[in-house]
């Protein structure tokens, strides 16, 4: 007996998975908006509130108000930037316009570039976050687990934004072909 997994049940497990990724985002990145301000504005002990990199960001915090606001405002924009990435994805494939007889089009081109614009901004604010961090190491800081804060793998994005934009030519110059072959016939 032979099971065959067609390429539409391998796009349904992936928009489930975008889903989940893209709900799980938005809950991280609420929870650190709404910790950040409670901290910040109502109750400075909000700041054991945070799920991961909270001993960092406590002594952060009494160290200095404008140091924990950096740093948490770089977590909330990488999450805000990670989740917008993941939006697109699940509207890609809420919208129906993923066509897969003609898989090269603009709209194609244009999702591939906007992903590609997103990394390279994750990949920005997450090497300006540990910039930052190493910069508050040397200023006496506790030395900050970036993994836990969500920032680390800033060459990772980039490196991601690098091949996305390659992906973005080779599709442009597939759109191109098709519609030569299109005019062709």
């Amino acid at each position: 007996m032979e099971i065959k997994i067609t390429t539409n049940q391998i796009l349904k497990v992936l928009q489930i998975l975008s889903w989940i990724i893209f709900i799980g985002l938005c809950i991280e990145v609420g929870g650190t908006v709404v910790n950040t301000f409670i901290t910040l504005f109502i109750n400075p002990l909000g700041v054991e509130n945070f799920w991961e990199g909270a001993g960092y960001l406590s002594s952060l915090y009494k160290l200095d108000h404008g140091h924990f606001f950096v740093i948490s405002l770089t977590m909330i924009i990488v999450g805000v930037l990670k989740a917008i990435m993941f939006y697109l994805i699940v509207k890609l494939f809420a919208d129906n316009k993923l066509n897969i007889s003609q898989p090269f089009s603009m709209e194609l081109r244009r999702f591939i570039l906007n992903l590609s614009y997103l990394a390279s901004g994750i990949g920005l604010f997450s090497h300006y976050g540990y910039k930052y961090s190493v910069w508050l190491t040397k200023q006496g800081g506790q030395t900050a687990d970036l993994q836990s804060l969500h920032i680390a793998g800033a060459d990772v994005w980039l490196f991601m934004a690098v091949i996305l934009f390659v992906i973005v030519h080779i599709v442009k110059r597939g759109i191109e072909i098709q519609n030569e072959n299109d005019l062709t016939i």
